[in-house]
């Protein structure tokens, strides 16, 4: 798959955004989350504008970007895995589609794609480095209390990203005539 020059300035743009909201997010201790999501976001816009295969080299072109360019490297490895997260999720979407099934069902499976996924990544953090979460002694109730706090924050991520691909992005993409 070829791409033409439009596409590809806009890929090298978005890639200048997305580490700039990395590196953003390293110094701006109070917004590092928001920032890094709207950069993650910019990895579900290349998928979803030039394909998986291009989508997965701006994932790994922007994650090696922000490892180099960026102070903070634990900011970088959050990058890292959310828009792994979201490589994967979107991988499922495209998979799904060729699923010969009812929408309702592609749905749940969809839902329980993003809930494993998201899992695999999430408790083993938890689980070994308990520290990035909590400095002192982390006890069951607060274990149970950061897995808890995670799914709600997987879940208001991911209606975030919903929102932000079908509105915002929606309106963004006509105008730019890609």
């Amino acid at each position: 798959m070829f791409l033409n020059a439009k596409k590809m300035s806009f890929l090298g743009l978005l890639l200048a955004c997305a580490v700039i909201l990395v590196i953003l997010g390293s110094l701006l201790e109070f917004n590092t989350l928001f920032l890094l999501a709207g950069a993650s976001f910019c990895i579900g816009i290349a998928i979803l504008e030039c394909g998986f295969r291009i989508g997965s080299g701006f994932y790994i072109a922007s994650v090696l970007l922000s490892f180099l360019l960026t102070p903070d490297k634990l900011s970088c490895i959050t990058f890292a895995a959310v828009g792994l997260y979201l490589v994967i999720v979107e991988y499922s979407f495209d998979k799904l589609t060729y699923v010969k099934w009812d929408n309702s069902k592609r749905k749940i499976i969809f839902r329980i794609i993003k809930f494993v996924t998201f899992n695999i990544m999430y408790i083993p953090i938890l689980l070994l480095l308990p520290e990035l979460f909590y400095q002192g002694q982390l006890n069951k109730g607060l274990l149970a209390a950061f897995f808890f706090t995670g799914q709600v924050v997987l879940f208001i991520y991911d209606k975030a990203y919903s929102y932000f691909l079908k509105h915002i992005w929606g309106k963004i993409r006509g105008k730019l005539h890609l």
